[in-house]
């Protein structure tokens, strides 16, 4: 690893506004919230043809992870003993090294520099790295393929009140 890019400084470019304000495993569909962006840093030329994309991916900070709460070893999914033990690299739990989360969101309006999402599963007052539209050219060309324990986990991440 090169010298100078052994340790990165991020700036959040914007912040959570709304949604959830605790951490809930799962039914985040219909959770609706507002990415603030950082208005001394962007004016609306930032989000200039944004509002042409359905869905956003969006990167954040687990700002509520503090550095002791951090898991790299083996352990069940949610604790879950009828889960396999996996490494923190073969899930998706906030716990991570980094403290980075990736999501998929629903884009359901722009005003000026606060775009209206859904289905985000960040939390209230999170900060927010960065910000794509998700387009469809980046989606696996191949057929994914997943342990039949992680179909389970999820199957209600993104389902309404089950």
């Amino acid at each position: 690893m090169r010298p100078e890019t052994s340790q990165f400084t991020l700036q959040p470019i914007g912040t959570v506004l709304g949604g959830r304000d605790e951490w809930v495993e799962d039914n985040w569909y219909g959770v609706t919230a507002t990415i603030r962006l950082d208005e001394s840093r962007f004016d609306p030329g930032a989000v200039h043809g944004l509002d042409a994309f359905s869905h956003l991916e969006v990167v954040f900070l687990f700002d509520r992870v503090g550095p002791s709460k951090i898991r790299t070893d083996p352990r069940p999914a949610r604790g879950n003993p009828t889960f396999p033990p996996v490494g923190v690299f073969a899930g998706h739990g906030p716990f991570r090294p980094n403290r980075l989360g990736v999501s998929r969101c629903r884009l359901m309006g722009i005003h000026g520099l606060d775009l209206d999402v859904a289905d985000l599963d960040a939390l209230d007052g999170t900060p927010v790295l960065d910000i794509k539209p998700y387009m469809r050219e980046f989606e696996p060309v191949d057929p994914v393929s997943q342990p039949e324990w992680s179909t389970e986990l999820m199957r209600y991440y993104y389902r309404p009140g089950q």
